[in-house]
């Protein structure tokens, strides 16, 4: 029996419009109303979610969301369960590192505010702070507080320049950190301990759920821990064919109402 849906919002909740559609809404509310928790699991803070989680109707202390790809999982009314971000030192070491191979890049602090150095700021980072209602703060890391810590770096660009990007950035951090393409346009740099299955692991723990218990919707790599951390895993059919190769299933796409579809086949 299902207890938990651990849902990606970006390409899967929500369809190529940036919508939730009428009929995963009803289904999800559905699932709420079985007493089923409904947790949104993005690389978005919370400020970015929140707009998702209140057209949903998913409220209070009683409710759950993993942000930051897993670096805070915390109830909907912003109470911390768990956390791990990256200490001045390692900010100082991506943005030295971003700024030396020109590489537009932005880091998030754990209230959702935006940051760079970049005077020329990259359309993706405007975008990201957009989704959290917020400005984008032009700051060196000097002139930031010696203790400023960030939950992630997202190297950022057009698809074509982070095909260019992403190994050497991988062969640069991987070793001590979790890198991982989030989507086209952007690669994430994050706590090594760090990923959606280790965040939604340690939120199964607290709320004594078994992974058996547990289906996982996603579209991307950044979804596959916690593909292999749930008892059932989905991929959304415009997802990717890597996230699809660790999935149980293949439901329809974003755009064809395919939490739904899955919803009323396994858990309805």
């Amino acid at each position: 029996m299902i207890k938990l849906i651990a849902i990606d919002i970006d390409d899967t909740l929500l369809n190529s419009q940036n919508k939730i559609t009428t009929q995963t809404k009803e289904a999800l509310q559905k699932a709420l109303q079985m007493g089923i928790k409904v947790v949104l699991c993005s690389g978005r803070p919370l400020a970015g979610v929140n707009p998702y989680l209140k057209e949903l109707g998913i409220s209070g202390d009683e409710q759950y969301v993993i942000t930051y790809n897993g670096a805070l999982v915390e109830t909907v009314s912003g109470n911390i369960i768990s956390k791990n971000v990256l200490d001045n030192d390692s900010y100082r070491k991506i943005a030295s590192y971003a700024t030396v191979n020109h590489m537009p890049y932005y880091v998030l602090d754990d209230d959702s505010n935006v940051y760079t150095s970049d005077h020329e700021v990259n359309r993706f980072a405007v975008i990201q702070a957009w989704e959290n209602s917020a400005g984008v703060l032009i700051r060196t890391p000097d002139e930031l507080d010696d203790d400023f810590e960030i939950t992630k770096a997202a190297i950022v660009g057009e698809k074509e320049q982070l095909d260019q990007f992403e190994q050497p950035v991988k062969d640069q951090f991987s070793k001590d950190y979790y890198v991982v393409r989030a989507g086209g346009n952007f690669l994430e740099i994050m706590h090594q301990d760090v990923n959606k299955g280790s965040g939604l692991k340690k939120l199964a723990q607290a709320l004594k759920i078994s992974p058996d218990e547990i289906m996982a919707l996603g579209d991307e790599q950044n979804d596959i821990p916690m593909f292999k951390f749930a008892g059932t895993a989905v991929a959304m059919g415009n997802g990717s064919d890597l996230a699809k190769s660790y999935a149980d299933y293949v439901t329809d796409t974003n755009d064809n109402d395919g939490i739904a579809k899955i919803l009323a086949k396994k858990v309805f």
